[in-house]
């Protein structure tokens, strides 16, 4: 996209067209250029409507439920690429522009990296269904190119590629996905059945295990009961001595059990060479909102990663106009 000395565009090039079964799960915050490869990185959530229906996330041929490289600087001359949910849909001159870092993903807000050396380690947070969120990260990956998945269904040849793996629809972070509803014998206790114990199965092994997850109902007092994850960024900075080298994140708002107004949630972990979940901890802000709601809506942080900066919105409709404020997290 081309710009006039005043900020209007000039010119434009779509890159794709992407249909969607449902409304919601579109992969929000998702635009990064990665400093490892130059290529934009786009997140889709899994299609929408709730435990993916389809199982589009694992299936490789959709588009929905991936991490997907675009190079835009090939073939430029292509633009308006028709309207598709599947990679085997796109002309070739746009699959040949794409490569699919990883799949699993249910609904996502964005990618983060962070320089480690001569690597970046990769962030990525799956936002979860009805028990938990997740963040996941890696280092290493394939990427595949689409080309290649193309090739490979046509010719109806057994899944070879050995992409980075959130898990779902079989797993929700750590665990099962679970169909959770109220218990008939107690009004205290939940009925949970695995949702999709065949889907569990096949991708207990092949699935990245998360770096932390938080539930959507902890009675612990130093944890917090989530809703939706909304950002997740590491900091490298100094100036918030106890939060240097952690992975901070937010979620969206305490559960719906919280009494009003609604407050969001700001919290960090310590990644471990461990294989085991991360503890984290919340941060306590002490900036009064006063009567008015606080959704933490996203999270970001300046180009050598040593502020932070929260995105806060005083109420639940994104049709209430100007509630939006952008605050940086000082010590």
């Amino acid at each position: 996209m081309g710009f006039k000395p005043n900020g209007q565009p000039t010119k434009r090039r779509t890159l794709l067209n992407l249909r969607r079964p449902f409304l919601n799960h579109n992969g929000v915050n998702s635009l990064n250029f990665s400093p490892e490869t130059g290529k934009l990185v786009l997140t889709t959530g899994d299609g929408g409507s709730g435990y993916d229906p389809f199982n589009l996330s694992q299936n490789n041929i959709e588009i929905c439920g991936k991490i997907i490289e675009i190079d835009v600087t090939k073939n430029t001359s292509v633009n308006n690429p028709p309207v598709v949910t599947r990679f085997d849909e796109l002309p070739i001159s746009i699959q040949e522009t794409l490569t699919v870092m990883a799949k699993g993903v249910r609904n996502i807000p964005g990618i983060s990296f962070q320089r480690f050396h001569n690597q970046y380690i990769k962030y990525v947070g799956n936002v979860g269904q009805d028990l938990v969120e997740s963040i996941f990260s890696f280092v290493n990956y394939r990427p595949i190119p689409v080309t290649q998945l193309v090739q490979s269904y046509l010719k109806s040849q057994p899944e070879k590629e050995k992409f980075i793996n959130l898990g779902w629809r079989g797993w929700e972070g750590d665990f099962p996905t679970s169909l959770i509803a109220d218990c008939s014998n107690s009004s205290t206790l939940n009925d949970i059945t695995t949702a999709y114990y065949n889907d569990a199965v096949k991708t207990s092994t092949q699935r990245l295990l998360p770096l932390v997850c938080y539930f959507h109902k902890d009675s612990r007092p130093d944890k917090l009961s989530g809703s939706a994850l909304t950002g997740v960024q590491p900091y490298m900075g100094n100036r918030i001595p106890d939060l240097t080298g952690s992975v901070v994140f937010t979620d969206f708002a305490q559960n719906e059990e919280s009494k009003p107004p609604v407050r969001g949630v700001l919290a960090y972990t310590r990644p471990t060479r461990s294989c085991k979940l991360n503890n984290f901890s919340i941060i306590e802000t002490d900036y009064n909102f006063g009567s008015e709601s606080s959704y933490y809506v996203c999270l970001g942080t300046n180009m050598n990663q040593t502020r932070l900066y929260l995105g806060v919105y005083g109420s639940f409709k994104v049709t209430d106009l100007n509630k939006g404020t952008i605050f940086e997290i000082l010590p």
